[in-house]
C-alpha cells in the first residue's frame, strides 16, 4: 500500500532551527497573543529529538491551554507528530475529537519511526469521538471524569466546534453551547494540572466562547503552508520554525497493515471498526 498523500511531512529529521521573528505575524490581526511572561520550561511531554520536540515543548504549560491555527491538513500533520512524539517519551494521551480525522495508520508509522510499537503507541491515545455537536457537548461535559478514570499526561481537544457549524445544526444555539463548551475547557485545564491543545482551524472566531471564557491561553500557534512545508509562528516567544518535505525513500504503510485492530470511539468503550468514513484533506 503506498503512504497516504497527507504525509507531505513525515519526518522530523528535517527541521531547521528556530528563527526569531520581530514580531506577531499581521495576517491574524482578530487573534491576540499571549501576555508577555517569563521563558517557558519544556514539560517532559516529549521526546529531547529531533529539534521539533523541544520546540513544541516549549509551547505548553500544565494547566493551560495552547491554541493552533491553520487549516486542516497542516494541523492533521503536526498532530501525528505530536501523538508519536508524546507516546514516544511514555505519555498517555486523551482526544476529544471533532472532525472524524483520527487516522491510526499514519500515527503507528510515525511512531515507529520514533522506534516505539505502533500497537502499543495506539494503546496510550484514549479517543473520544462525536459526530453530532450535542453528542461533542455530553464529551466535554464527561472529560473531567475521564481523565480521572484514565490518569492522561496530555490533552488534545481537536475542532470541538467543527460540529456546530454543519448547515443542520441551529445557529441560535451555537454561542451558548459553545461557550459552555469553553468554560468546561477552561475548568479541566484548571482542575487537572496537564497540558491542553485547542485546535480551531478558524481561531477565535471559529470557537465562539472561548476568547472570553476558555482557558487561561498559554501559546497559539499559526500553522501555514509553504513551498516545500510548514511554517509554524509562535506568538509567545515570537519565533518561527519551518518544516521541510522528508526525501525520496520514506517507507510505506505495507510494513504493518493489519497490526491495529480498530478505534475507539468513546472514552469507555470497545475497540471496534467504525463505520463512518474518516474524511481525508
Amino acid at each position: 500500500m503506498a503512504a497516504a498523500p497527507a504525509l507531505a511531512f513525515p519526518t522530523v529529521r528535517a527541521v531547521p532551527s528556530v528563527v526569531p521573528v520581530p514580531s506577531a505575524p499581521s495576517s491574524l490581526p482578530s487573534v491576540r497573543a499571549p501576555r508577555p511572561r517569563s521563558a517557558p520550561v519544556p514539560g517532559p511531554w516529549f521526546p529531547d529529538g529531533p529539534a521539533l520536540f523541544p520546540w513544541m515543548a516549549r509551547r505548553f504549560a500544565p494547566g493551560e491551554a495552547t491554541l493552533w491555527v491553520g487549516p486542516a491538513r497542516a494541523t492533521e500533520t503536526l498532530l501525528e507528530i505530536l501523538y508519536a512524539g508524546c507516546v514516544a517519551a511514555g505519555g498517555r494521551l486523551s482526544l476529544l475529537e471533532g472532525a472524524n480525522r483520527f487516522h491510526p495508520y499514519r500515527i503507528g508509522e510515525r511512531a515507529r519511526s520514533l522506534g516505539i510499537d505502533p500497537g502499543e503507541a495506539l494503546d496510550r491515545i484514549r479517543l473520544a469521538r462525536a459526530f453530532t455537536a450535542y453528542q461533542m457537548v455530553a464529551l466535554v461535559d464527561g472529560w473531567a471524569r475521564e481523565v480521572r478514570r484514565s490518569r492522561p499526561t496530555f490533552l488534545v481537544a481537536h475542532e470541538v466546534p467543527a460540529l456546530f457549524f454543519e448547515s443542520e445544526f441551529p445557529p441560535e444555539e451555537r454561542g451558548p453551547l459553545l461557550a459552555h463548551a469553553a468554560r468546561v475547557l477552561a475548568e479541566l485545564a484548571r482542575s487537572t494540572r496537564l497540558p491542553l491543545l485547542i485546535t480551531s482551524a478558524a481561531g477565535f472566531e471559529g470557537f465562539p466562547g472561548l476568547r472570553e471564557s476558555g482557558p487561561t491561553l498559554f501559546d497559539l500557534v499559526r500553522l501555514s503552508p509553504e513551498p516545500g512545508g510548514l511554517a509554524l509562528e509562535a506568538y509567545r516567544e515570537a519565533t518561527r520554525l519551518a518544516l521541510v518535505h522528508r526525501p525520496d525513500g520514506q517507507r510505506g504503510l505495507e510494513e504493518f497493515v493489519g497490526a491495529i485492530a480498530g478505534e475507539v470511539t468513546a472514552w469507555d468503550g470497545p475497540y471496534r471498526r467504525t463505520g463512518r468514513r474518516s474524511r481525508s484533506g
